[in-house]
């Protein structure tokens, strides 16, 4: 879901560095050695998976990966997330530079959110119905999350941004559904496989 140069007000810009700044700050401090491999993996995981993107208007959608990342990296993920970014728009221009901290906060926030509401729930769970049940949820609403954030950084931006937020919205619901049986997939593949990837 990259937001294009030129497009943001300075208000969302600075909006964007600010949430993203801060948890990137966040993520470094609370990512300890032993998880920086996660770290990498999983970044370069989003890297690859977010590199083919369909044009929306002022933006673009493109598989993200966002709900098992934020699942297993916490915090973590705003680096994660950051460093991938930052090699797109350098060696891609996906984004850019001076959007770098929107597109961040829009990937990352929704990451760390499914984090804070599912992941103790996923890893304490015994059930395997419950399990795929919230790792679905959790995938389908990293992704509206992002969309929304997206939509309601264009439309504080400009008012005229109203029917491409919409369209942005409409078009990253069978995205959402995707993503929601990519995550339950995984997890239910982690926990039966690696549930050491789960852990805090």
């Amino acid at each position: 879901m990259h937001i294009s140069e030129g497009v943001l007000s300075g208000a969302a810009l600075i909006t964007g560095w600010a949430v993203s700044a801060a948890g990137v700050a966040v993520g470094l401090k609370k990512t300890e050695p032993e998880k920086l491999v996660r770290v990498a993996l999983l970044s370069s995981a989003f890297f690859l998976a977010s590199l083919v993107n369909i044009r929306i208007g002022a933006a673009s959608t493109h598989l993200t990966l966002i709900a098992p990342s934020g699942i297993i990296l916490g915090w973590s993920i705003f680096p994660g997330v950051f460093v991938a970014l930052l090699l797109q728009a350098l060696l891609f221009q996906f984004g850019g530079l001076i959007v770098l901290g929107v597109n961040v906060c829009d990937m990352a926030l929704p990451g760390l959110v499914v984090y804070l509401i599912f992941g103790n729930m996923i890893r304490n769970s015994g059930s395997k119905i419950f399990t795929s049940t919230i790792s679905f949820i959790a995938g389908a609403l990293a992704v509206l999350m992002g969309a929304l954030m997206l939509s309601i950084f264009l439309y504080t931006t400009d008012e005229n941004f109203l029917s491409t937020a919409k369209i942005i919205m409409l078009a990253h619901i069978p995205l959402a559904l995707i993503e929601g049986l990519i995550n339950m997939f995984l997890i239910l593949w982690l926990k039966k496989t690696a549930p050491e990837f789960l852990k805090k």
